[in-house]
């Protein structure tokens, strides 16, 4: 006897947009966000605008960023800071710096170009929207400020290594004395940063530590 032929099942059907038409839209739309931005400050910007620019439907934009300023965040990660800073070791490295000061003269220069550009004006708007939202500012830390000040401090602690800072330097402290003012220059945009203030900076600030540690060690004092 044959057996019954069992019935056959189509194939289950995958819900959603295709992978690559799933990406295509994601990439769209954070094209779109960085585009307005060379146009437009955050603040100004609209979630209507970036997905009029994108051809998408606005539910698709919230569906993935639950606001404006999650929206930003992520093209500032991909567009402008890299994929994952805190992973990047390649951004966070300065090739060819013999000594620690020479490190952080590099990164100065290097923070200092890009506030000069549209990195900057979106890092100042997320800090700006972040005293309203901290869960954004947390992020903004843990993935961008909070690597590149480890970066920092991990010159420092070379820097002590090799005898370039005194044993006992604070490696937080130093590195807020140098980088800070960037950032306060930054937000309140009260006077330009170029690369000469960069540069007076470190002279500054790495002064202000060699003479401090010459007092610490002077035995008339």
């Amino acid at each position: 006897m044959h057996e019954p032929l069992q019935e056959s099942r189509p194939a289950a059907r995958r819900l959603g947009r295709p992978r690559s038409q799933t990406a295509a839209s994601h990439a769209a739309i954070l094209d779109a966000v960085y585009e307005l931005l060379l146009e437009q400050s955050a603040r100004e910007l609209t979630m209507e605008a970036v997905a009029r620019r994108a051809k998408v439907g606005k539910p698709t934009l919230y569906k993935w960023w639950p606001s404006k300023a999650a929206l930003i965040l992520a093209m500032f990660h991909e567009r402008l800071a890299g994929d994952g800073v805190a992973g990047n070791a390649d951004a966070l490295s300065v090739p060819g710096a013999a000594t620690a000061e020479q490190a952080i003269r590099a990164r100065m220069q290097r923070l200092i170009a890009d506030c000069n550009g549209l990195f900057g004006g979106v890092l100042a708007d997320l800090i700006a929207e972040g005293q309203s939202d901290p869960a954004l500012l947390d992020e903004l830390h843990q993935r961008y400020l909070g690597p590149e000040k480890a970066a920092v401090l991990a010159d420092v602690q070379w820097g002590k290594e090799r005898g370039e800072f005194p044993a006992g330097t604070d490696a937080v402290l130093l590195a807020e004395a140098i980088f800070g003012p960037v950032y306060y220059r930054l937000l309140l945009r009260f006077a330009p940063l170029t690369g000469e203030y960069g540069e007076k900076l470190v002279d500054q600030v790495l002064r202000g530590q060699a003479s401090g540690s010459a007092l610490l060690h002077d035995p008339a004092r």
